[in-house]
């Protein structure tokens, strides 16, 4: 999905956001997938993961505006199970594929204008992409956003680096252990 023109144009006031990343649940190894990469689905133990954390959110009654999602298989059915447990549906960006050099803070601000300017955006996508924008965002060198982890990030719109504060980084294992 390619910026909108007022997407580039109109600055957004400042807002106060919660900022979920959520990196795809465990796919197996990407050495043993034949087939495009762009088809590798989630493996029995991230369908497990990405159901815990969807019923665990519920659970906490926490509630979001938008899930958005990379259409990459394994994020799409990652976003779905969570989703489900939410009673929420999912949007499709390709800017969280994690091909074409990297999303970056322009394009965050970018994606979240296309999606309505949500205050409680899920985010699904990939490494290095939520890796770099989580670490960027918190103003520390390196917050590794392993398979299944989910973080949120405060911060004020416009989006700028080091602004955000780690509110929690949740690793699968906490959720879903194995």
């Amino acid at each position: 999905m390619a910026p909108s023109p007022a997407s580039t144009l109109q600055p957004v006031a400042n807002t106060a956001v919660q900022l979920h990343f959520l990196r795809h649940a465990h796919a197996g190894d990407a050495a043993k997938w034949a087939a495009p990469d762009f088809d590798r689905p989630l493996s029995d133990k991230g369908r497990r993961q990405a159901g815990a954390l969807g019923a665990h959110l519920d659970a906490l009654e926490l509630r979001f505006d938008v899930i958005v999602s990379s259409p990459l298989i394994r994020a799409r059915q990652t976003a779905e199970l969570v989703a489900e447990s939410l009673g929420m549906t999912i949007e499709i960006d390709d800017r969280l594929s994690g091909m074409g050099g990297g999303l970056g803070l322009s394009g965050l601000e970018a994606l979240l204008r296309d999606h309505g300017d949500p205050l409680r955006p899920i985010l699904v996508g990939h490494d290095p992409d939520f890796s770099e924008l989580v670490s960027r965002l918190a103003g520390a060198p390196d917050i590794p956003m392993r398979k299944g982890a989910f973080a949120r990030i405060d911060t004020e719109r416009p989006i700028q680096a080091g602004a955000g504060i780690l509110a929690w980084l949740v690793p699968p294992e906490i959720i879903a252990p194995f």
